[in-house]
């Protein structure tokens, strides 16, 4: 029989994962504190749980696609008395490296995996199945989860023990706020200079300079900035907080993380 798999969090990349899961011929369950949240899969094989725990018992493996730390830690508190030994979690939100350590252990415990899953990529690469996942934990539950992943992800890396894969997401995300930032920065002088900021984000996306950041910022309205900065802020907050922990607050990478994600912040507000 397919193995069941569980999702939570089906929110602007959390919802297109699971749409994956469900078409890629994976019986699916949901879960969501929004009935409304569900709407978007009535007319999929998908089928819903009437609580977190009786999601939790259903299924084999469970994706977590929730916001925070406290999210992330309330669903797994939830699940783990619920779900069968064998059973594996796949924590895809982005947080903190320490936190996904201590559930992958509190879920060992119990006989079950607690990988950090944490994927890249945007709601577009999700709807695709082009998402970068980027993983820690149990090598045996790595493999296994592999043909779940491929319904979404285009790369698939184990970077090592529970942690790994939080910390080269927070890795990721410090860098594109860099990114958005310095891109932000430069169709600001543009324009300034009398350059139409349109054709600048052609050019620049077509010549030596093109990269992720000028892309998405090219066009970035006030509502895309808006739902970005809260989500990058978080998530620099948590790569600083792991940087320190490491003995590493005092290096070019910390000091970077930190004015990217005030410039970010700083541009982001003047549009």
């Amino acid at each position: 029989m397919p193995q069941q798999i569980g999702f939570i969090g089906l929110g602007d990349q959390g919802g297109p994962m699971a749409h994956r899961i469900v078409d890629g011929g994976f019986p699916l369950m949901l879960w969501a504190r929004r009935p409304e949240s569900l709407e978007p899969y009535r007319d999929t094989a998908a089928t819903y749980a009437a609580s977190v725990a009786d999601l939790g018992a259903s299924c084999d493996i469970v994706g977590l696609c929730v916001f925070a730390d406290k999210d992330v830690e309330q669903m797994v508190s939830e699940l783990l008395p619920a779900m069968r030994p064998g059973s594996v979690i796949l924590i895809h939100s982005t947080a903190s490296p320490d936190l996904c350590a201590r559930l992958a252990g509190e879920g060992s415990a119990r006989g079950i995996a607690v990988l950090d899953a944490p994927v890249s990529g945007g709601n577009a690469r999700a709807a695709n199945g082009e998402l970068a996942v980027m993983v820690g934990g149990d090598p045996a539950a790595f493999e296994r989860v592999q043909p779940v992943l491929a319904t979404f992800a285009k790369k698939v890396v184990r970077l090592g023990e529970a942690g790994a894969g939080q910390t080269a997401k927070l890795i990721n995300n410090a860098v594109v706020t860099i990114h958005f930032a310095t891109a932000l920065a430069f169709f600001d002088v543009g324009e300034k200079m009398g350059l139409d900021r349109t054709a600048l984000a052609e050019v620049l996306s077509s010549g030596s300079a093109q990269s992720f950041g000028i892309q998405q910022m090219a066009g970035a309205t006030p509502e895309i900035l808006g739902f970005v900065l809260p989500r990058l802020d978080k998530d620099v907050q948590l790569m600083l907080n792991a940087l320190y922990a490491a003995g590493l607050g005092d290096t070019c990478a910390a000091q970077q993380s930190r004015r990217g994600a005030e410039d970010f912040t700083a541009y982001a507000a003047g549009r």
